[in-house]
């Protein structure tokens, strides 16, 4: 018998491959589509599809998204998971990524400088959204000394990271809008750095320096979220953008440790850490000056710290603030000059919430009122129009914050 030719070779192995069956839509769709879905699974699940039939043998490779790990997925870690990694990138080669998420839970130390490689490949790869987790008890993961650099990057999400200096310049990063810090070590360097970002959040009990305050330059800046904090409190540079902000500071680093805590910073001993603890940081508005921009305001802290009071004193207006919920470090201990001081300097409010001695969201008690139009004080403006006072019990403290809202002619309550 004569050698088949390559062309009857071709025609052979067509007619041996079975025909799609009419039932199978996903077979049927275009390649860009399924490259689509197999960016939702688990890269695992991703790559055994291969088998399916030739259709989908190397559309794993160019899937648009690419998932390593899962919480509570023991079944793929440790070195397993270092070498499927490994081979999985170098596989995909270059392919364009829009999606990436790396969440590795169990690893060695020698493991670090070949997880560092992964993320320059995936940014390499042109990745919009990237999120890293290397979860590891007792230990923070290290990111290399060197500076991201993307022009496709929009989302970036860092949970139990050891940030540093080269790492939070984003200025290489022009796409980068939105940026999540989740209880990352960020006590290694002394400026976060982007002209493009448009959303940040700092959560989870992220740690900056003790003896510092780091810089957070975002001129363009629309939503800041600052909850659990530890260490200094950061120095918020100019945001003229702000449209709406949470900060919420528990850092004992910025607590006064006089009995009587009325201090701004400065007290009479000398040796307490919340108000001497860093040099030069006395002439400083730390945080208020750059939220003055924002049309909502959420304000908490414990009842001990200084960095609220301290900023006071230089107050600036809050021109376009609507919204504003404070919670008791405001009326602390019947002292309502912090609560009088931001009321005085915000023109436009419309809703003030005060979210008293509450441990969540919820209360038990709900006061709701209203500035009486026909005897309007003039400590407060026109345009107050709802006082919502959320508590759990209506103590002495809190009819002292009462009675001063009556003073105001609040009515309602």
């Amino acid at each position: 018998m004569a050698p088949l030719t390559r062309q009857r070779r071709k025609a052979v192995a067509a007619a041996a491959e079975p025909s799609i069956d009419p039932a199978d839509r996903l077979t049927a769709l275009p390649d860009d589509a399924r490259r689509r879905i197999l960016g939702f699974l688990p890269a695992q699940d991703a790559v055994r599809t291969c088998v399916l039939a030739r259709h989908w043998r190397h559309l794993w490779k160019s899937a648009c998204g690419l998932r390593i790990g899962k919480a509570g997925d023991h079944a793929m870690c440790g070195k397993k998971l270092m070498k499927f990694v490994g081979s999985l990138l170098q596989a995909r080669g270059d392919s364009p990524l829009e999606t990436c998420e790396l969440l590795v839970h169990d690893y060695d130390d020698e493991d670090e400088p070949d997880m560092n490689r992964w993320i320059r490949r995936v940014v390499m790869c042109d990745v919009r959204v990237l999120r890293l987790a290397f979860a590891r008890t007792l230990h923070w993961f290290e990111l290399e000394s060197l500076p991201l650099i993307s022009r496709h990057l929009t989302t970036l999400v860092l949970y139990v990271l050891e940030l540093n200096d080269s790492f939070v310049d984003f200025c290489s990063c022009l796409a980068l809008e939105h940026l999540t810090i989740d209880h990352c070590l960020l006590s290694s360097f002394n400026r976060i750095s982007s002209q493009s970002l448009k959303s940040l959040s700092i959560i989870g009990f992220s740690s900056f320096g003790s003896t510092f305050r780091t810089r957070i330059h975002s001129p363009n800046l629309i939503l800041l979220r600052m909850e659990n904090i530890k260490g200094r409190a950061p120095i918020l540079e100019r945001m003229p953008s702000l449209v709406e902000a949470v900060v919420q500071i528990n850092s004992i680093n910025d607590t006064c440790e006089c009995e009587d805590g009325e201090y701004f910073g400065n007290c009479s001993f000398e040796e307490c850490d919340g108000c001497y603890g860093v040099a030069d940081d006395t002439d400083n508005c730390v945080l208020l000056q750059s939220l003055s921009q924002a049309k909502k305001l959420v304000l908490l802290a414990n009842t001990g710290m200084i960095i609220f009071r301290r900023d006071l004193k230089w107050c600036p207006i809050f021109s376009n603030l609507k919204t504003l919920e404070l919670n008791e470090y405001w009326c602390n201990s019947g002292d309502l000059s912090a609560l009088a001081c931001i009321l005085q300097h915000s023109p436009v409010l419309e809703k003030l919430t005060l979210q008293l001695f509450c441990k969540g969201p919820k209360s038990k008690v709900h006061i709701k009122g209203s500035p009486d139009p026909a005897k309007r004080s003039t400590a407060i403006y026109e345009h107050l129009k709802i006082v919502e006072v959320k508590c759990e019990v209506l103590d002495e403290e809190i009819q002292n914050v009462l009675e001063f809202l009556s003073k105001l002619n609040i009515c309602k309550l």
